[in-house]
């Protein structure tokens, strides 16, 4: 019995040392033959393989966030179709192709150039690359005592095609007019009193805002449109019908009802001057005068108004003039 059992053990041996022989040898083959690789998916097509995921996809993310061109006025790339990578084994005299697979990614991808225009009576007279350049077009109009000065506006533009650029110069000798008395007027429409001026000037407003939805902003600040008669002056943010809308900053409510164009519309007024626009709602849940909490859902998106789809229109306004929303959320 004793021998049997021996007989027995030695075989188990024998057989666990050849077993791990030969999974070693199937390893240090599949190790020669073969590298671990990523197969590279765009839109469910296989377009390559790479061996450093983290590489390729670092030199996307700057392209996204920088562009391919030696120009200061470009804002950022919008790629539509990323890449989605895969673990496999690779036979080594496969070769890889990063900078096929880069190129495929930036085929999709639209350039977005920032700069500004200057705004006169909402027709875009001229344009330049930064916001001191416009500023310094402003400020020479002022010293000239230019006509036209209470009817210019900067609007922060973001857009595909970067428009002729001039220096602040050429844009003071362009928009200069001779001096005339003009009367500034401002529309007061209900309890809610609206100034189309815009800027695209961050300033410090002393609250932190939050975004009071999530989905894929449509419309930027100081875009022109067939559907509006002067620069935009919020952002829209797409999203479905009914989905809540939520106060950025805790304030108290003094407006809620229909406003023209605007639609349904809630207005809060917050500390240091500032006041948040939520408009085209579908429902309002607030009324004036009630105060909110940050947070607090005060809406419905909808599409009343001068609309084209359910969405949010939001603006950001301090002291009556409308600033670029993006320079405090989203």
């Amino acid at each position: 019995m004793f021998k049997k059992v021996m007989i027995h053990t030695k075989r188990s041996i024998k057989f666990t040392v050849l077993f791990m022989l030969s999974a070693f040898f199937i390893i240090g083959a599949i190790a020669f033959l073969y590298k671990p690789t990523y197969s590279v998916f765009i839109e469910g097509e296989q377009v390559g393989y790479t061996e450093d995921k983290a590489t390729l996809q670092h030199k996307i993310n700057n392209y996204i966030e920088n562009g391919e061109e030696e120009n200061e006025n470009i804002a950022f790339v919008q790629v539509n179709n990323l890449p989605n990578y895969k673990l496999c084994l690779l036979k080594k005299n496969i070769v890889t192709n990063d900078e096929e697979i880069f190129e495929k990614v930036k085929e999709t991808g639209i350039v977005y150039y920032r700069y500004y225009a200057i705004v006169e009576n909402g027709e875009e007279k001229v344009y330049v690359s930064n916001f001191e350049e416009a500023e310094q077009v402003v400020k020479g109009l002022k010293e000239k005592n230019s006509a036209n000065l209470e009817k210019i506006t900067i609007v922060e533009k973001y857009e595909e095609n970067l428009q002729g650029l001039i220096t602040a110069e050429e844009g003071i000798a362009k928009l200069y007019t001779e001096p005339v008395k003009k009367v500034n007027i401002t529309k007061t429409t209900g309890n809610v009193n609206i100034r189309s001026t815009t800027s695209a000037k961050k300033i410090d407003i002393g609250i932190s805002l939050i975004r009071p939805i999530s989905g894929v902003i449509t419309s930027r600040f100081g875009a022109l449109s067939k559907i509006r008669t002067s620069a935009h002056t919020g952002l829209d943010i797409a999203a479905s019908s009914g989905t809540p809308i939520v106060a950025a900053a805790s304030g108290t409510v003094i407006f809620s009802g229909r406003k023209g164009n605007y639609g349904n519309m809630v207005v809060i007024a917050h500390s240091n001057g500032v006041q948040t626009y939520y408009a085209h709602c579908s429902k309002l849940y607030v009324t004036a005068g009630t105060q909110v909490t940050q947070g607090q859902t005060i809406a419905a998106v909808g599409s009343t108004g001068n609309s084209t789809g359910p969405h949010l229109h939001l603006e950001v306004r301090i002291n009556g003039v409308a600033y670029n929303p993006q320079n405090y959320v989203y």
